[in-house]
């Protein structure tokens, strides 16, 4: 037994060998999620808040309470083992080659159907799909189109606070300060903002585990799934591709996150430099 797996033996709340073991399969299995030795820290940290909540004394106690209350307990297990880090115009290439590139190219490929249809699989709480949004209602491109844009995550807790589209105020600080004006309103409290309904009529927010069935027809002609893919495995990230691209239009554009690479994953998509990609067949 290593000396990391005593450590956790011997803290307030008991996490064994057989615990972790469990708890990683489990997610791999309902999420993709790979949960590496050098997690254990975070999936303790994390775990031990929902353990107190419930009154059990150890991690033994929260894996029987899992195995009997599946169907209640996965979603409070998913939510808390999902990382959320995101922010308004992350990574901000993409959005600029949005604007400047692909939104061009692809109201030109659509001009006779008139429909756009982007989807941001793995959209935290909102600052994603938001500003997709944004760049959109800003580029006048649309305008009298059928554009929509889909947002989703397997975390229920962020869809809430995406849903809701309320800000602390220095979520936004770093935008310009014509931005700020258009897109976001005022609210009772001083330091919230509030998106403008103007944008957030652009999105639609819904659950949806990547790994389960997708009930979307398509065709996408935009997909950012950017700093998701990382928690995968190579062949979870195989299959996720695929099923992307089955779901693309041709010459329709893959946007990943920057530590992100499809090399030796798929060759359905041609790569277009700095994480952006787009579909060859």
């Amino acid at each position: 037994m290593s000396s990391s797996s005593e450590n956790f033996r011997s803290r307030e709340f008991p996490m064994t060998e057989e615990d972790y073991q469990f708890l990683r399969q489990l997610a791999g299995r309902e999420t993709g999620i790979e949960l590496s030795e050098a997690k254990r820290e975070m999936v303790y940290s994390r775990l031990v808040r929902r353990i107190r909540s419930l009154g059990l004394m150890d991690f033994a106690g929260y894996r029987h309470y899992l195995e009997k209350n599946k169907h209640l307990e996965l979603t409070h297990f998913v939510n808390a083992i999902t990382t959320n880090l995101t922010s308004f115009f992350r990574e901000g290439h993409h959005f600029e080659a949005l604007r400047t590139t692909l939104l061009p190219e692809i109201i030109k490929q659509n001009a006779q159907r008139r429909s756009l249809r982007i989807w941001s699989a793995g959209c935290s709480t909102g600052e994603e799909p938001y500003s997709l949004a944004m760049t959109l209602q800003d580029s006048g491109l649309c305008k009298g189109w059928d554009a929509k844009i889909l947002a989703t995550d397997v975390d229920s807790n962020v869809l809430a606070h995406a849903t809701a589209g309320q800000y602390g105020r220095e979520k936004i600080q770093g935008l310009p300060q014509d931005l700020q004006q258009r897109h976001f309103v005022r609210t009772e409290r001083e330091e919230m903002v509030q998106v403008d309904p103007r944008i957030s009529a652009w999105v639609t927010f819904r659950q949806l585990n990547l790994l389960h069935e997708w009930p979307m027809s398509g065709p996408f002609d935009i997909i950012f799934c950017r700093n998701v893919v990382i928690y995968f495995s190579k062949d979870t990230q195989r299959q996720l591709f695929d099923r992307f691209a089955s779901l693309m239009a041709v010459g329709g554009y893959l946007c990943i996150g920057h530590s992100e690479t499809l090399h030796g994953i798929t060759d359905r998509f041609e790569s277009l430099g700095r994480t952006i990609y787009r579909k060859r067949f």
